[in-house]
């Protein structure tokens, strides 16, 4: 993944969508499994924007802080606590810190990953 080429703190930050997930296709269109976009990094909030190939995933893991998975485009399906959520564009899903949780999609989807950090 290139590095971030765009302000991700201060005092307002404004994002195009549309844009930023054309960046992430052209990235996802030489990578396997995932591309992810960091939008904002400012204090404990973190907000990334998340594409995954057709059969794609992400793998098992934990976030410190609590976290939301919110579908913008295409399906993904998230794995967490015995449960799995399908999640569609406008779909909002928002686990606990610590939560193990992993991402796949059979046909591809982006979303965006909202955490807040507990230790910044």
């Amino acid at each position: 993944m290139s590095p971030v080429q765009h302000r991700v703190s201060g005092a307002a930050l404004s994002f195009d969508l549309a844009q930023e997930m054309d960046t992430v296709r052209r990235e996802l269109a030489g990578q396997s499994g995932r591309v992810a976009r960091t939008l904002v990094k400012e204090g404990p909030l973190r907000i990334t924007l998340v594409g995954v190939k057709a059969g794609g995933t992400v793998q098992l893991h934990t976030a410190d802080g609590p976290i939301s998975v919110q579908g913008v485009e295409g399906e993904i399906e998230v794995d967490a606590n015995g449960r799995i959520w399908t999640l569609g564009p406008g779909a909002l899903l928002v686990l606990e810190a610590g939560v193990p949780h992993s991402v796949r999609s059979g046909t591809g989807g982006f979303f965006l990953l909202t955490v807040v950090a507990t230790a910044v």
